[in-house]
């Protein structure tokens, strides 16, 4: 074994560059962003960057790995197909001009989300680190940014898990020989229940409802037992079973690490796209399918000229294929060094697309089915966004389609295993973070600190399963992981792109993969994502539209609540660089210099 010298007090040992640890005396050292080195020439070899990082510590614990590499793609993959895919995605498409608003969504994609998606699988997979301890690696003065995604990840984990649970309780309600929500024969429903399917002659007014919506609000979330967030009520008991079972599968599929949660996404990702394909079939043969596939995809050309399509497809790129959240750096860490990353962002974000793309046709064969039933235009069906086109609009049209309940069990079915595969991501990339960051304390202790964790979410979740639940999880979704969200990624992009520097980034994918990132992508890094993330951003915080649901108005305090949950994590940043040059030792140049890894914006090239 030998070894060659490295600044004061530091030794590496070549072969073990992406696993070897750093002594400093009898401490070990923390290089706040180390300048790419080179290894000695050895024979019949010249000299070239570092095999991989230095890690910061004696890693007493061997880090897991994927078992398999599906393990891994199939983990990201259904991290970034989620709810959203199925909900959000064909709502846009068609109020952003149909298939005129693939342009701008491709052109975001390309030149902004797939690069970010790039960038943290690679920066995961070299660093083996979570969200909060690479920073450590990259620029110190920016750990902050970890400790925000973790507190985004726990707003996130309070409300998500509930719409699961919704979607639990319609897949048990479901197990029955008539549908509860097909008629206005219950004891849940009101004099303005309106069934209008099979029936002529029927007037639909402004107070009518449908038995499938007084279902989702009377029965699911009882909402007529509060008074808005003045007033949220007691907790829904039925809820809280669904809920409590949803955690306990998320802890036992967490509990062991990625050797549990990589066999659970052989079925949690896979099961969605054979019911998509499924109900896919099942809506193109129903009366009037075509018409709501024509509206989906009818271009609007004058739709692109306007500011707010290419805000909602920049949005709805970031948000699908989730950078920033700390999931991809988790999930990456997990992977073998010389793993081709690039390859798998490529397919594994091309995949998400498509996914997204198919479910418009799988809704909007629905949504045409229905304008055919109700002898409306498609528009005014397909008005409703959000859960309520998940568990209003398209389980009115399966309690009306033969064979309902079996469609009914297994599209309720995709949509848990959907919502659980990005729970996985979500908690593993929180559990991650904080177990790299404390690992003499957390080390073989991961059961232990899962448990804690997932405590910690279910009794954070405990005022979404109120009577007025639904209005905290409007709320939460609204505030808790919006613009935030997106500033923490454009932080990140400036970090590694412009401090860190894009030329050491370079160098460290090519010790991993053995070829440099293109011009396209240095560009893109660099530039074109930080603007267009600066754009998003911007434009949300000028453009807030009233908060409103179910015809409620969101009161002016629970926006200004809103407002704080988003603050409250985002303030970690200027936080956390406040206390790092305050109470590093040295004089403010000094110290400046070490809490930015010696380099100022630009510079930080090799």
């Amino acid at each position: 074994v030998h070894a060659w010298r490295l600044p004061p007090g530091q030794w590496r040992f070549p072969g073990t560059a992406h696993s070897a640890e750093i002594f400093q005396g009898s401490r070990m050292a923390e290089q706040p962003c180390p300048a790419p080195a080179t290894s000695p020439p050895q024979q019949g070899m010249a000299p070239g960057p570092l095999a991989g990082p230095t890690p910061l510590g004696l890693q007493t614990h061997p880090r897991d790995k994927w078992s398999k590499k599906m393990d891994f793609l199939l983990s990201v993959i259904g991290f970034a197909v989620d709810l959203g895919n199925v909900w959000r995605f064909p709502y846009i498409c068609y109020q952003n001009g149909g298939g005129a608003f693939l342009i701008p969504y491709t052109l975001m994609a390309v030149f902004g989300g797939v690069p970010l998606f790039y960038m943290e699988l690679a920066l995961g997979q070299f660093h083996r680190m979570g969200a909060i301890p690479i920073w450590k690696r990259i620029c110190p003065i920016f750990k902050g940014i970890g400790f925000a995604i973790c507190i985004i990840g726990l707003y996130v984990s309070f409300y998500y898990n509930t719409i699961i649970a919704w979607a639990l309780y319609y897949f048990c309600s479901s197990f029955s020989g008539t549908l509860p929500w097909a008629s206005c024969d219950n004891p849940w429903n009101t004099p303005n229940c309106t069934n209008y399917f099979g029936r002529s002659n029927v007037t639909w007014t402004n107070f009518s409802r449908s038995p499938a919506e007084e279902f989702y609000t009377r029965k699911v979330l009882e909402i007529q037992k509060s008074g808005g967030l003045y007033d949220v009520g007691g907790i829904h008991w039925q809820l809280l079973l669904c809920l409590f079972l949803i955690f306990t599968i998320v802890y036992f599929s967490l509990w062991k690490g990625v050797k549990t949660s990589g066999k659970v996404v052989w079925v949690t990702a896979t099961l969605p796209y054979i019911v998509l394909l499924m109900l896919l079939v099942r809506g193109a043969t129903l009366p009037g399918a075509w018409r709501g596939v024509i509206f989906y995809l009818r271009p609007d050309w004058s739709k692109l000229l306007s500011t707010t399509v290419w805000v909602d497809a920049a949005a709805q790129i970031f948000f699908s294929l989730g950078p920033g959240f700390g999931v991809l750096l988790a999930l990456a860490s997990y992977n073998h060094f010389h793993n081709n990353c690039y390859r798998d962002a490529l397919v594994t974000s091309a995949v998400n697309c498509l996914t997204s793309f198919l479910s418009g046709f799988v809704i909007f064969t629905v949504l045409g089915y229905m304008a055919e039933m109700r002898d409306v235009e498609v528009e005014d069906v397909a008005r409703d966004k959000g859960p309520s086109l998940l568990f209003i609009t398209y389980p009115e049209a399966i309690a009306n389609m033969v064979g309902s309940t079996f469609f009914a069990i297994i599209f309720f079915l995709m949509m848990i295993t959907l919502g659980l595969d990005s729970t996985f991501g979500g908690l593993e990339a929180v559990i991650t973070a904080v177990m790299d960051e404390y690992p003499q304390v957390l080390a073989g202790r991961r059961e232990l600190f899962v448990l804690g964790l997932i405590t910690v979410c279910f009794l954070g979740s405990l005022s979404t399963l109120t009577y007025g639940g639904a209005y905290v999880v409007k709320l939460l979704e609204e505030f808790g992981a919006g613009c935030s969200i997106l500033a923490v990624v454009l932080l990140e992009t400036i970090a590694v792109s412009w401090f860190y520097g894009i030329q050491r980034f370079s160098h460290d994918v090519k010790a991993m993969l053995g070829f440099t990132p293109g011009m396209f992508w240095k560009v893109c890094w660099v530039a074109i994502s930080p603007a267009l993330l600066a754009f998003i951003v911007i434009s949300s915080l000028l453009d807030q539209p009233p908060l409103t649901l179910f015809d409620y108005q969101y009161p002016e305090w629970s926006i200004l609540v809103g407002y704080l949950i988003g603050a409250s994590s985002f303030i970690c940043i200027p936080f956390y660089m406040v206390y790092k040059l305050v109470w590093t030792p040295g004089s403010f140049k000094q110290v400046r210099s070490r809490a930015m890894g010696g380099q100022g914006p630009l510079l930080g090239s090799a």
